[in-house]
């Protein structure tokens, strides 16, 4: 048995729907199936699956197969007087631990012992967020010290490698060759 580290960044909370609500209720495991996302999901596909992209080009390329958020955000909106729990802002992949906002495009996370995620870009928070809870959306879209956009709403992904994964599993970070960009929405 592998010893486990509670300061190691994990997946703390797993979560998919076969429809296209906002909130996705949390579940044991979910499958993760290279090229296409997570197995049973509303959003898996090799095409644009969010119903805002599909009705602007339904042939655009999925860059947002699986969502993953990091729990991190949960305790900043509790400060505001919001109570978030996983599968609530509509992630597919609750994680503590991980800095994804700050980590490049194309950054590789390596979740469990075979799935990998590739980093495509930032969620764009939108107005869903104010229609799930009131003011919220405020809270994880802002602006910077310098003026910029600060969007927290997590990052989006494509499979790499497919695989199952589960709470508890560990999050392993491989950061991409060469210049360094920044998440951008997607």
């Amino acid at each position: 048995m592998t010893e486990q580290r509670d300061d190691q960044p994990r997946v703390i909370a797993v979560s998919r729907d076969s429809a296209h609500r906002f909130s996705k209720p949390v579940v044991d495991e979910v499958t993760l199936v290279e090229g296409w996302g997570i197995d049973g999901d509303a959003h898996a596909g090799t095409t644009v699956q969010h119903r805002s992209r599909v009705a602007r080009d339904p042939s655009q390329p999925n860059l947002r197969q699986v969502h993953l958020l990091h729990a991190e955000v949960f305790d900043d909106v509790a400060e505001a007087g919001y109570h978030l729990e996983p599968g609530q802002m509509g992630e597919n992949v609750t994680t503590r631990g991980v800095d994804l906002l700050g980590l490049p495009t194309g950054t590789v996370l390596h979740l469990g012992d075979q799935a990998r995620v590739c980093l495509t870009g930032l969620r764009n928070p939108c107005q869903q967020i104010n229609d799930f809870d009131p003011g919220l959306l405020r809270q994880v879209l802002g602006r910077a010290d310098d003026g910029s956009v600060e969007r927290k709403g997590g990052v989006m992904s494509v499979v790499e490698a497919g695989g199952v994964v589960r709470a508890g599993d560990t999050v392993r970070i491989e950061l991409p060759a060469g210049e360094r960009q920044p998440l951008t929405p997607v």
